[in-house]
């Protein structure tokens, strides 16, 4: 099991604070101070990697520059670490690709949360694999490959993981406080409209260009996954 994180922040007491506690919880930490940095020293751990803790204001290269370079060739998981408290801002760092984002300052308790929701779906992950289907939607959870119309389709890893807790449970409605329990984990500390964000990015990738949509929205209760086509 991948047990080593990556710290990318360029103030120095919070990054030794952050390597203490890490390695009181036993993970390996790894540490960059810039962005260039940071590159190097992701290609050199990125096989023994659980997650990246990034933070957005870097020097040589931002967090969203080196969130897009990671993004090009690995899905390793990625949380944002930013003293920017703007909602546009975390919708940007969720569009380039983040999995999560922890507005500074913080308390330790909710980023290691936060780390435990993302250990505890690695995990999951290592199980062995499975292919699941409904309609002309397939996924496979040992090459994570999700295939619709013959189309390979590519989510991020906050996406997969809301796909695959539904095509786990077709034709069952789940409220949002579920989704969030299911998906993000009971630790998980942010807002309740963070479930509506992800299913409108996976629906939109999923079923915005089929006639034939499988998300559905129960209003009023929550969200389902249903092959409605075969319904009298």
């Amino acid at each position: 099991m991948k047990n080593t994180i990556l710290i990318v922040e360029d103030e120095l007491s919070l990054s030794s604070y952050l390597t203490k506690e890490l390695q009181f919880e036993d993970f390996n930490v790894v540490v960059a101070n810039d962005g260039l940095e940071a590159m190097e020293k992701y290609e050199e751990h990125q096989n023994e990697l659980l997650l990246i803790l990034l933070d957005w204001m870097l020097p040589k290269l931002d967090g969203m520059e080196v969130l897009r370079r990671i993004r090009k060739h690995d899905q390793v998981p990625v949380i944002i670490m930013t003293a920017r408290d703007y909602v546009g801002d975390k919708v940007a760092g969720l569009d380039n690709g983040a999995d999560d984002y922890i507005t500074k300052p913080f308390e330790i308790e909710e980023l290691l949360a936060r780390v435990r929701v993302i250990q505890r779906r690695a995990e999951q992950l290592s199980e062995p694999d499975q292919t699941y289907q409904i309609a002309d939607l397939t996924l496979n959870t040992k090459s994570h490959q999700v295939v619709r119309n013959n189309v390979n389709i590519q989510l991020t890893r906050r996406e997969y993981d809301l796909l695959l807790f539904f095509l786990q449970h077709v034709n069952q409605v789940f409220t949002r406080d579920e989704l969030l329990d299911n998906v993000w984990g009971e630790d998980f500390l942010g807002q309740q409209n963070v479930v509506d964000v992800y299913v409108g990015y996976l629906r939109s990738k999923i079923d915005g260009k089929n006639d034939r949509p499988l998300i559905q929205t129960i209003r009023g209760v929550g969200y389902s996954i249903e092959d409605t086509a075969n319904e009298d």
